[in-house]
């Protein structure tokens, strides 16, 4: 697991925190965990000068009120808390269009293709080949509609009841009705991307049917916005070399890319996407 140096912006208010009761130590650690950063145990330890074991107890704590995640030797920041997908599909537009444009390019004429409940996903109908008899499965309301909108795409749809923070169908039927089929490529939605947790999610239906889905595909592919590089959301979904490629954009941070590569994970930078 990689831990980076502390931050500037932290580093002077560390100073002789020892003197400081554990509720101070406990919030600093923790507004680095908010701020995006892994933190290390042994690292802690010695900066504030107290044994790993007070370290640890701080932990705890502090994953016990949902603030962050144990691994071994420290802590992973905890993804942010989804917000339902119509509030998502409003944001970083952009971006999100840039990663679709890009993978939707590895899509191939004829293709069983599935498409996850989510915003960026349903960036990707927009870019789907023309007219090259694709079909598209999809659990979610938006998706099927932007499909439908298409005209050249077959669309079928994946019932249940619908999830209205993921936006589609993740329950025991859609499951079910997943388990039925062979996909040639699946886009599963993210909410979170680390190499210690791999694909994760936070809803717990909506994990199983990831990981469903992810069963019955033969290329499984995971397109991530940065914020989401490194995070960790509370159920797993796969280990990272369970993934056929998980797509960053093109201006990830290399370090970050890099850890998720170490991981397992084959990285597909959206190049292309910036040139279109």
């Amino acid at each position: 697991m990689f831990f980076p140096d502390c931050d500037p912006r932290f580093c002077a208010l560390s100073t002789d925190m020892s003197a400081n009761p554990p509720i101070a130590r406990r919030e600093l650690i923790a507004s680095r965990l908010d701020a995006g950063q892994p933190v290390s145990a042994p690292a802690l330890a010695t900066e504030f000068s107290i044994s790993e074991d007070a370290i640890r107890r701080d932990l705890r704590a502090l994953a016990a009120q949902g603030r962050c995640r144990r691994v071994y030797g420290g802590a992973l920041p905890l993804a942010p808390s989804a917000a339902p997908l119509t509030e998502r599909v409003r944001q970083d537009r952009d971006r999100k269009e840039h990663l679709a444009a890009f993978a939707a390019t590895t899509v191939r004429p004829g293709e069983l293709v599935f498409l996850d409940s989510g915003s960026t996903n349903l960036a990707l109908v927009g870019h789907l080949p023309e007219d090259a008899d694709v079909t598209v499965v999809t659990n979610s309301v938006p998706i099927a509609a932007a499909v439908l909108a298409r005209q050249d795409l077959r669309l079928i749809t994946v019932g249940g009841e619908v999830n209205l923070m993921v936006g589609g169908c993740v329950d025991a039927a859609a499951a079910m009705q997943v388990a039925r089929m062979s996909f040639d490529r699946s886009f599963i939605g993210a909410c979170a991307v680390s190499d210690v947790d791999g694909l994760s999610a936070h809803d717990f239906d909506d994990a199983t049917f990831k990981r469903a889905l992810l069963a019955r595909s033969r290329q499984a592919v995971v397109l991530v916005t940065t914020e989401k590089l490194g995070t960790t959301a509370r159920h797993r979904v796969a280990e990272l070399p369970d993934l056929s490629a998980v797509v960053v954009e093109v201006d990830a941070p290399d370090d970050e890319v890099r850890i998720l590569s170490d991981g397992g994970a084959m990285i597909l930078r959206a190049v292309q996407a910036r040139a279109a």
